[in-house]
C-alpha cells in the first residue's frame, strides 16, 4: 500500500510567523475577545516579566493600569478596522515600574473578528541613551577635574601636613589637638583626590572575554565578608550566558560599587535586607564604543536589586552625576565612577527605583569570536 505524505504549508507558515514574531525586539501581544491575551513573543515575556503561559491567563486590564487609553485604542481598532497608533502612553504600574512610557501600535489580526495585534515601543529607551550620554559627559568633566586636583592640590597638602607634624612637637597639649585635626583633614582631602584620580585615566580599556558569574561571585564573597555580612544574597543567573567583553578588574569595581550602594541603602540595622544579583540575555539597544566608530549590540543584562527604601524621585535624573548622594557621609563619586567605567566598556547603566525594589541595570556587549559568533568560555 502506498502512503502519500501531504505537506503542511499552513503549519510551516505558522512556524515561520512564530520565528519572525520572536525575533522582534519589541513586545507584541495578540489579544482576543474580552481583551484576553492569546499569544505573546519573547520580548513581551521580558517586558511584563511573565512567561507566555502566564500571560495567556491574563487580560490587558490585568497587565495595564486602570483607565489606560490602550484599552480604548484597541476597541477603536476593532470598531473601525485597520491600524491606529498612540504615542507617549504611560503604562506604569507597581509591577512594571513607576514610569513606563511607550508608543502603542494596534492593528487588526485579520479580516473581521475581535483579534488584534498590540505592539509596544518603550520611549524611555531613547531617553536612557540620552541620559547615558549625559552621564559620560559628566564623567569626562570629572576626569579633567581629577587630573587637575591630583597635580595642583596633593603637593601643597603634603607640605601643610608636614608643617602641622612639626608644630605638633612644640605646642601645648591643648593646641596639639588642633594640629592633629589639620593632619586628619589633610588626609581626608588626599583620599578624596585619590578617588578623583580614578576618573583621569583616559587610556583605552583592555578587554577580553570575562565570565560575569565569576565576577559576581567574587563581589558577593567580598561583600558577604565585610559591609554586607548582615544581608541575604539571591542569585538568579542564566547559566548559558556568553562571556562579556570587558576588563575583569573594572567589572569587579562596577559591581562592588553597586552592591555597596545597595547595602548602604538597606541600612546596617535591617533585619530582612536582601540583594538580588541577576543575569539575562535580552534584546539590547545599539551604542557606539567609546573611542571607536564601532556600534555594538548590548544584549547582556546584569542587575543588582535591593529591597531598601528606594531613591528619592528628585535625585533620579542626576543620580550618576558626581557629588549626588543621599548619604550624609557620602562623596557622591561611587555611581559617577560606575557610569564612567560602564561607558568606557560601551555599555549602559540605568536605575529604576520603587520602595523595596530598586534595580541598577547594566547592559553590556558580549564577546564575539573572529567569525562574528558569540564565543564560549
Amino acid at each position: 500500500m502506498n502512503v502519500r505524505l501531504e505537506s503542511d504549508p499552513a503549519g510551516a507558515t505558522a512556524r515561520r510567523g512564530d520565528v519572525i514574531l520572536n525575533i522582534l525586539p519589541l513586545p507584541v501581544l495578540v489579544v482576543g475577545a474580552g481583551n484576553v491575551v492569546l499569544d505573546a513573543n519573547n520580548a513581551a515575556e521580558a517586558f511584563f516579566e511573565m512567561s507566555r503561559p502566564a500571560l495567556r491567563r491574563h487580560s490587558l486590564g490585568d497587565l495595564l493600569p486602570f483607565g489606560t487609553p490602550v484599552l480604548s485604542l484597541v476597541e477603536e481598532v476593532r470598531r473601525r478596522g485597520g491600524s491606529m497608533n498612540e504615542y507617549r502612553v504611560d503604562i506604569g504600574t507597581p509591577r512594571l515600574g513607576a514610569e513606563r512610557v511607550v508608543d502603542v501600535f494596534v492593528a487588526q489580526a485579520g479580516e473581521g473578528g475581535d483579534d488584534v495585534v498590540l505592539m509596544l515601543q518603550e520611549r524611555t529607551i531613547a531617553e536612557k541613551i540620552d541620559r547615558q550620554l549625559t552621564h559620560r559627559g559628566a564623567a569626562r568633566s570629572v576626569s579633567a577635574m581629577g587630573e587637575m586636583l591630583a597635580h595642583e592640590i596633593k603637593n601643597p597638602l603634603s607640605g601643610i601636613r608636614g608643617a602641622a607634624q612639626l608644630l605638633e612637637t612644640s605646642v601645648s597639649d591643648e593646641d596639639r589637638g588642633l594640629t592633629r585635626l589639620i593632619c586628619e583633614e589633610t588626609d581626608r582631602i588626599v583620599k578624596l583626590v585619590d578617588r578623583f584620580e580614578h576618573f583621569s585615566d583616559g587610556r583605552p580599556v583592555e578587554r577580553e572575554p570575562v565570565n560575569i558569574h565569576a565576577v559576581l561571585e567574587h563581589v558577593k564573597k567580598l561583600a558577604s565578608s565585610g559591609f554586607a555580612r548582615h544581608i541575604r544574597f539571591v542569585e538568579t543567573y542564566d547559566p548559558s550566558l556568553p562571556p562579556v567583553l570587558g576588563n575583569r578588574d573594572q567589572l569587579i569595581q562596577i559591581f562592588l560599587n553597586l552592591v555597596k550602594n545597595a547595602a548602604e541603602a538597606i541600612g546596617a540595622d535591617a533585619l530582612d535586607g536582601e540583594i538580588e544579583l541577576t543575569t539575562a540575555f535580552r534584546p539590547g539597544v545599539r551604542m557606539s564604543v567609546a573611542g571607536t566608530r564601532e556600534r555594538v549590540s548590548l544584549p547582556l543584562e546584569f542587575c543588582v536589586r535591593d529591597n531598601g527604601p528606594g531613591v528619592p524621585p528628585d535625585l533620579m535624573r542626576n543620580l550618576f552625576d558626581p557629588f549626588v548622594t543621599t548619604k550624609a557621609s557620602g562623596t557622591g563619586l561611587g555611581l559617577a565612577l560606575v557610569a564612567k567605567v560602564v561607558g568606557d566598556h560601551g555599555g549602559v547603566v540605568e536605575c529604576e527605583s520603587l520602595p523595596r525594589r530598586t534595580t541598577f541595570r547594566v547592559l553590556m556587549p558580549m564577546h564575539l569570536a573572529r567569525d562574528g559568533r558569540a564565543s564560549e568560555l
